[in-house]
């Protein structure tokens, strides 16, 4: 390899010339002025007096080295790493190969080297040099044994070839990165949605459990499935009770029912009390429940009540027809499932009705009314008081759960509430039962009646004592008169009349069921001669004539039997 020089070191000049086989450029330099001619052995090989041309010039020896390595290449090599000085300019010789010089015709060599007889002439003081210009190496059998070589930074160019499409890549990966970026920041938002999500639903889980617990009502830790189990018998439980009498101002005639809060198993019920139900009055005669509302008033109907249902009644509530139409109102109407059309009294027949069966049927107050109070004709008076207890349960699902709130409310009535009962504790027994009723844990229950108004074992066990915890005593009716009644008026409505007449008057109804056809005229009839008295007061009480009473046959479980004829008339009872 070509020791490197800096260009124009002592005077030089180079052109270009052209590339070799390896793509590098190929300079030679520009005579200087010409020199006295002088023969030049460059490589020495035959010795410093040794003419290789035979110009017949014998030099004198040179020294070969001038950095006096005291080493010289051998013949063979290529390496000009260490140049000797030149001899003196021989004009015949021409270095390049471009013209022809005495001798004869000299070859051209790319890579700057004489031909073989040609002689390279170089001007006194200068060393020659091709600037960059790398010619074939030498390779040696053995690479290591060859002589050590000094290289240098500047010998070797590096070249950084630019690719086309790199800023496509750039942006490329870019573009991945950014996408890769957004996936995940998407997976990252999911995640976190997600979590938020569950734990949301946890806590609305845990606030309902919470609340349910708080309220008593999660199965199997409820107030009703934990303080009426054996630790707490039905007798034992915690019960307020107050009973209402709706009066119905317009027709006459009166319903009564019995609300009861159980504070211990937090359940709500409305208990309905058909009007046969027998009491015993102050004088200790046997008397119903509707003769005792009219008759004994509030007070003496509530002590009756509590002798045979064994409770303790704390107030009676009497609610006229005007003030149960203004209660509606209040509360925003109400809605229930109507089991009938309830025709308007205010308008002739064949006209819409005021209420029209379906479910959930808005009433108003005058329609919630009516409802409460109509009884189809034929029909026993318990199918009108279940109707006056859809009304109650509507009520109280539409009155405030506060105690102030519905304080409010009953006190906007205007009502006179009777002693014990006040107008604040009224409102907060109603709210008590406004809350159980919105929650589901209200019911309405009818109190089940022999047809002689008496109350049977089972009667005793599904209402009085589940329901209101007490015990039965029904009026002993060893003394009052048994009666049979068999409809043959024609009119299936006259046996709830008579009924009601009997018992109002104090005797013991007995269902005598309907005749196959009817009888003109009505029958009273006694087996036994000390039942005779009797039968004549039952045909007084029935508005019958005295020669109705006949002896005659009477079943074995009645003392006095009455086939209703058509000569029958309810309203002159």
């Amino acid at each position: 390899m070509n020791d490197r020089y800096d260009p124009g070191y002592g005077g030089d000049q180079y052109e270009l010339v052209g590339y070799d086989e390896y793509g590098q450029p190929v300079y030679r330099q520009i005579p200087a002025q010409q020199t006295p001619q002088q023969a030049y052995d460059p490589y020495a090989q035959q010795g410093y007096g040794y003419d290789p041309y035979a110009t017949g010039q014998q030099q004198p020896a040179q020294p070969y080295d001038s950095y006096d390595t005291g080493r010289q290449p051998p013949a063979s090599s290529y390496d000009t790493g260490r140049q000797p000085q030149a001899p003196p300019y021989d004009p015949a010789y021409d270095p390049y190969g471009t013209g022809t010089p005495a001798g004869g015709t000299a070859a051209y060599d790319p890579y700057g080297q004489p031909a073989a007889g040609a002689q390279q002439p170089r001007a006194a003081g200068q060393t020659a040099h091709i600037p960059q210009q790398p010619g074939p190496a030498e390779v040696p059998d053995d690479p290591l044994a060859g002589p050590e070589r000094d290289y240098h930074t500047e010998q070797f160019a590096f070249v950084e070839e630019p690719d086309g499409d790199s800023g496509d890549v750039i942006d490329w990966l870019k573009f991945t990165e950014n996408r890769t970026e957004r996936r995940e920041e998407a997976r990252r938002r999911a995640r976190s949605r997600v979590i938020a999500l569950v734990v949301v639903l946890a806590l609305v889980a845990a606030g309902g459990v919470g609340y349910l617990w708080y309220a008593g009502k999660l199965p199997g830790l409820s107030s009703s499935d934990t303080k009426s189990g054996p630790s707490t018998a039905v007798a034992d439980q915690k019960r307020d009770v107050i009973v209402v009498h709706l009066h119905n101002t317009a027709k006459g005639g009166t319903s009564t029912a019995l609300l009861v809060d159980n504070t211990t198993t937090q359940q709500g019920t409305t208990v309905l009390l058909p009007n046969s139900l027998t009491l015993t009055d102050d004088a200790g005669s046997v008397t119903t429940l509707a003769k005792s509302v009219d008759d004994d008033g509030s007070s003496g109907t509530r002590d009756q009540l509590d002798t045979v249902l064994g409770t303790n009644i704390e107030g009676t509530w009497r609610l006229d027809t005007p003030y149960l139409q203004n209660l509606v109102e209040l509360v925003g109407n109400i809605d229930i499932d109507t089991d009938t059309d309830v025709p308007d009294p205010g308008k002739k027949k064949g006209t819409a009705p005021l209420v029209r069966e379906g479910k959930s049927q808005t009433l108003s107050g005058k329609a919630a009314v009516a409802y409460a109070t109509y009884r189809a004709s034929g029909e026993a008076q318990n199918a009108q008081l279940e109707r006056f207890g859809q009304v109650l349960q509507g009520v109280l699902r539409k009155m405030s759960s506060d105690a102030q709130a519905a304080t409010v409310t009953v006190q906007t009535l205007g009502q006179i509430i009777e002693p014990p009962l006040s107008d604040k504790n009224l409102g907060a027994f109603l709210a008590k039962l406004a809350d159980l009723a919105k929650g589901g844990d209200h019911k309405t229950a009818l109190l089940p009646v022999q047809s002689d108004g008496t109350l049977s074992a089972e009667t005793s066990a599904s209402v009085v004592k589940d329901i209101l915890g007490g015990t039965a005593k029904s009026p002993d009716q060893g003394s009052a008169v048994r009666v049979s009644v068999q409809n043959a008026t024609g009119v299936k409505d006259n046996t709830e009349k008579a009924r009601v007449v009997l018992l109002n008057g104090g005797f013991s109804f007995l269902e005598g069921g309907t005749a196959s056809a009817a009888q003109a005229a009505s029958k009273v009839l006694y087996s036994d001669a000390a039942h005779k008295d009797d039968a004549t007061e039952v045909a007084k009480t029935l508005g019958l004539p005295d020669g109705a009473v006949a002896k005659g046959t009477v079943g074995s479980n009645a003392d006095v039997s009455v086939v209703l004829g058509q000569d029958y008339t309810p309203s002159s009872s």
